[in-house]
């Protein structure tokens, strides 16, 4: 459509998450405001008139849901974008400012909405129907006093399977055990398969949005050539600074669905409670072997004196 809209503003502290340059993941205090920049762009060959404004998102059935026009929620409420109106001459950009003013009073929990650039094309000779266009930037904000809740997901199981088309799958079942929205990504590669092959990596399918507490299912679609098996498979998923890796032997059956696999090799980092527990194992094994020798008997030490 030759619209386009990005966010030109990120908070320090979240440069590193990839979901931050491309849409607003913050968490803020009630009684907070931000501004942050956008720059929308023409790059048709003809002046845009573009509108700018907040509408309603949610997830629903593990996918992140547009609400129809300029459908309100609380976020959008808090939100104001400035301009609301502009016009773009052919192959430029220009910058807007959008400002969420979070009341003192706000629920704690997770809001969800758009900013949204559109434009729109009335009826001419050779088009009889008018064509509205839009495009937006997602905003995932969580509300509450303190910190933000932590952010982490559980791979809980993966099961191979072949769909009609006789395309190889592999359907992975994911647990969101945090306190943020999840959107996933992910990829998987394949080795020693059939005389040493190696196949991927293969992306997997986008979409999939978890709400904290809530499980589903990332699906990765692999090429009908590929030979049964067995496979090793290494899946690796991530929603922004949250990543985790599992391993498994897998079969692809002929047709339909196989059977779930033992999964192996899960890794992710280690929590602050189990850095700790490790930290006091390591240091409880050191003092234990510090004791043991020095009541072991030294070379010009008779057996049985310990002083």
């Amino acid at each position: 459509i030759g619209l386009g809209i990005r966010i030109v503003d990120a908070p320090v502290v979240r440069r590193k998450d990839p979901r931050a340059l491309t849409g607003v993941v913050d968490h803020l205090n009630p009684g907070t405001t931000i501004k942050r920049r956008v720059e929308v762009t023409n790059t048709t060959s003809r002046r845009m008139h573009v509108s700018l404004y907040p509408a309603a998102a949610d997830i629903r059935d593990h996918s992140f849901v547009f609400a129809p026009e300029r459908t309100p929620n609380d976020l959008t409420t808090w939100t104001t974008v400035e301009p609301g109106e502009m016009d773009l001459p052919p192959g430029r950009k220009r910058t807007a400012w959008f400002t969420i003013a979070v009341p003192k009073d706000a629920w704690r929990g997770e809001r969800y909405g758009v900013i949204w650039a559109e434009t729109a094309a009335a009826p001419d000779k050779v088009h009889n129907v008018g064509l509205i266009s839009r495009v937006g930037i997602r905003v995932y904000l969580d509300i509450g006093p303190g910190g933000e809740p932590p952010s982490d997901m559980r791979i809980e199981k993966v099961t191979p399977e072949r769909d009609p088309e006789g395309r190889p799958r592999l359907l992975a079942q994911v647990r969101n055990t945090g306190g943020r929205a999840l959107d996933l990504s992910g990829q998987l590669s394949l080795s020693d398969g059939p005389g040493g092959l190696r196949a991927g990596p293969y992306a997997a399918t986008l979409g999939v949005d978890l709400k904290p507490g809530e499980a589903g299912q990332v699906t990765v679609v692999m090429d009908r050539r590929l030979p049964n098996g067995p496979w090793k498979a290494d899946l690796v998923l991530q929603s922004g600074l949250v990543k985790r890796t599992v391993s498994a032997t897998i079969m692809f059956p002929d047709s339909g669905l196989g059977h779930p696999v033992v999964l192996s090799g899960i890794r992710g980092p280690l929590l602050p409670s189990a850095l700790s527990a490790l930290t006091l194992a390591v240091a409880a094994c050191a003092f234990l072997l510090f004791r043991r020798r020095r009541r072991e008997p030294g070379p010009d030490r008779p057996k049985g004196s310990y002083a």
